[in-house]
């Protein structure tokens, strides 16, 4: 199975790299600081790594990016947004697990 990577989202990327991907694409909004953020690090790897080519994977770190988390009113991390033709289209909050995640992307293939 290929490793893909977790991609590095920024507020100067994030148009590029998430509203205008062909590809459906979850976002993590998150720190490092954040214990739960953290912890879903294997989860969000797993996903990007069984759904390769189908699904991008990455995270926005809330400390140095402020205005893509106001844009779409982040109140608590992590919270993940799924996007589907730069529209969200899943908001999943906290730490969850895995199958949660697999859920709300899968019905969005």
């Amino acid at each position: 199975m290929p490793t893909a990577p977790l991609l590095e989202f920024t507020d100067d990327n994030f148009t590029a790299e998430v509203l205008e991907a062909p590809l459906l694409t979850l976002a993590e909004f998150g720190s490092t600081w954040n214990a739960p953020s953290r912890s879903l690090t294997p989860t969000l790897q797993k996903l990007a790594d069984n759904h390769a080519g189908k699904l991008k994977v990455g995270r926005l770190n809330v400390d140095a990016n402020q205005t893509t988390p106001q844009t779409y009113g982040i109140r608590s991390i992590p919270t993940c947004l799924v996007f589907k033709g730069g529209k969200v289209v899943e908001q999943l909050v906290g730490a969850l697990p895995y199958s949660r995640y697999e859920a709300a992307v899968m019905k969005h293939f």
